[in-house]
């Protein structure tokens, strides 16, 4: 990847000067700093949006006091209309299909999103996803669509589990633990607990496993993580999304101290449950993905990795933003200006907050590039990196907690791989994997890439395969 170009000129030519010059004085970096047409000029190509974020509802039923759109910095969603027009996600369905048709894309993931999603109308909660079927099967019909909806699970019923299965729709849950006190923090207007009708909602949702994507939960330090995570099992979640709180280096996380890691004694905690445990009885994302980046495999994630962000979101008035969790930085951080009517996704790729987002490690802090951990690291997720009038190139305000995080998931692995690793002969066979939470044995291919060494863990030549990376939603708090 070539070098990201920078200056002190003014940013280039895009929609909404005002929201430019409002991103320059929150985030130099990238808004004043990053010159994205040097950057094309040298060679460097964007990449398409893969994963459309559709927010058919800007209000919720709930009202969680650790809500990123409701609770944090920024508070556009009081402008925002309500519901999103079938004329509006008509308009979206047209752009999406322009989009993949230019790029030739084989596939697209759709995120129906709120506020909450599910207070539309049983009936009419998949015309979004048919209407950009339909537009995709007019301009760009070779290009598949996965689509899923995002959820607190208080209203799933039957009726609209019916309906989302009709339509292919799949849908993930948003629980903070499968007890009434891990979910405190998830209260509705009044202030009385969703976790009742939420729980109701999700074991229904577990006898439907062909609809069910997961769980998604925000680490709660208060909480036991052992506890936490066993009662999520409960659920049956086929998996589970272990969440850091948006925080950053201005607005720290809860419980952070000089010198201790909190958020990865409670993950690891975890981790060493699941990863020997007999069976794997779910899949964690976190750890997956970083078993598959120490293996030097891709992961589907942009919390973690190099991998560069193709993520949009729809507002209900049909603007165009980029990530929601970009929300908890600073008012505005997610806008750019643009709007369905009249701006291409093309036009969203050049604008200085995604082009950063898609420069993997020439995007980092000095500090993140010269880190021995880089690769699975990749600076953590963007919205921690930032810092009040610096922006977004600093280390990770989990940083500390990453790397003792990353350096014990890498030593599991090398004592997994020393323990199935058969005697070195001139024909060695591939390792049997061990039976905690490792897919079965893949089929005859070709060797799995050695991991990058991690200083104080021995270098992982041969270790089991996990299980694939689990798509992440991109747009989600974490």
């Amino acid at each position: 990847m070539r070098r990201a170009t920078t200056s002190g000129a003014a940013l280039p030519e895009h929609p909404g000067r005002a929201v430019r010059a409002d991103h320059a004085r929150h985030a130099p970096w990238p808004y004043a700093r990053l010159d994205v047409p040097a950057l094309r000029a040298a060679g460097h190509r964007p990449y398409p949006i893969r994963q459309f974020v559709l927010k058919t509802r800007s209000r919720c039923n709930l009202a969680c006091t650790y809500c990123y759109v409701y609770e944090m910095a920024d508070q556009g969603w009081r402008g925002q209309p309500a519901v999103m027009t079938p004329q509006t996600a008509a308009r979206a369905a047209e752009r999406i299909a322009e989009h993949a048709a230019a790029h030739r894309l084989a596939r697209i993931d759709l995120v129906l999103h709120g506020g909450e999603p599910l207070l539309t109308a049983p009936a009419r909660l998949a015309e979004p996803v048919e209407a950009v079927r339909a537009a995709l099967a007019r301009s760009s019909p070779g290009t598949r669509v996965t689509a899923t909806v995002q959820t607190n699970g208080t209203l799933l019923t039957r009726g609209r589990l019916t309906a989302l299965a009709a339509a292919g729709i799949r849908v993930g849950v948003s629980l903070d633990g499968g007890l009434p006190a891990h979910n405190a923090r998830r209260v509705d207007h009044t202030g009385r607990p969703g976790f009742a009708a939420a729980a109701r909602g999700l074991g229904l949702l577990a006898r439907h496993p062909d609809s069910y994507a997961g769980v998604l939960c925000v680490v709660d330090l208060d909480q036991d993580p052992v506890e936490t995570y066993e009662s999520l099992l409960s659920y049956a979640p086929p998996a589970l999304a272990l969440l850091l709180p948006l925080a950053n280096r201005s607005s720290p996380p809860p419980g952070r101290r000089p010198g201790s890691t909190p958020y990865a004694d409670w993950l690891l905690a975890v981790f060493e449950r699941w990863w020997h445990d007999g069976v794997r009885r779910t899949r964690i994302r976190t750890f997956e993905e970083i078993i598959a980046l120490l293996l030097g495999l891709p992961a589907a994630t942009e919390t973690l990795g190099l991998a560069p962000a193709t993520t949009a979101v729809i507002e209900t008035d049909g603007s165009i933003e980029q990530a929601d969790s970009l929300k908890s930085a600073y008012e505005g951080a997610a806008a750019t200006g643009m709007t369905l009517a009249a701006h291409s996704f093309d036009e969203l790729l050049d604008h200085p907050g995604l082009a950063a987002r898609q420069l993997g490690r020439d995007a980092l802090a000095a500090d993140c590039r010269a880190c021995e951990l880089v690769e699975v690291c990749g600076g953590g997720h963007y919205p921690h990196r930032y810092q009040s009038g610096e922006g977004f190139r600093q280390p990770s305000v989990y940083c500390a907690d990453l790397q003792v995080l990353i350096r014990h998931i890498a030593a599991a692995l090398h004592a997994a791989a020393t323990r199935a690793a058969p005697p070195l002969h001139p024909a060695p066979t591939a390792p049997t994997a061990p039976t905690a939470p490792t897919a079965p044995a893949a089929p005859a291919a070709p060797a799995i890439p050695a991991a990058p060494t991690v200083p104080g863990v021995p270098h992982v030549r041969a270790v089991p395969a996990p299980a694939a990376p689990v798509p992440g939603r991109r747009a989600a708090a974490s």
